[in-house]
């Protein structure tokens, strides 16, 4: 179910679904050299048991841009946005930023907050008073399509 679209983000609400998910096959995938045949064991696998860990607090977005492509969010990657997690330092954030949604870092020190890009073409926002900010939600995970 889509939320809200912006030129930087577009949200969505998870969808429960009562499947028992996609077949998993826990043996390891070899990233080099082939492995000796194991037996294989195949399970069910949920998306939602793994990347959802507090259901009524998570969403998603897909990315539009490309300021965090150095933090490995491309455009059009799907981010996973847990907003019950406490935004801290260095943490990626998704916020509200007078009146647009966007994803960067969050620089925190004793003189402020920073927006920190992951991309030298953009620029680093100092958030302000005059700002109307807020911290939306922590990403935690993001699904990329090869």
């Amino acid at each position: 179910m889509q939320l809200h679209k912006s030129n930087t983000l577009t949200l969505f609400a998870p969808k429960a679904h009562n499947n028992s998910g996609a077949h998993f096959f826990d043996t390891g995938i070899s990233a080099g050299f082939p492995s000796p045949t194991e037996d294989v064991k195949e399970q069910r696998l949920s998306l939602d048991r793994e990347l959802v860990k507090n259901k009524e607090a998570t969403f998603f977005a897909r990315v539009r841009g490309q300021s965090m492509i150095g933090a490995g969010l491309d455009d059009n990657d799907l981010l996973v946005i847990d907003r019950s997690l406490e935004p801290t330092h260095n943490k990626i954030a998704v916020c509200f930023l007078d009146g647009e949604f966007t994803v960067k870092r969050l620089k925190v020190n004793a003189e402020g907050v920073w927006l920190q890009p992951e991309n030298p073409n953009y620029p680093i926002i100092k958030i302000t008073s005059d700002n109307n900010f807020i911290i939306w939600g922590i990403v935690t995970n993001v699904i990329k399509k090869v």
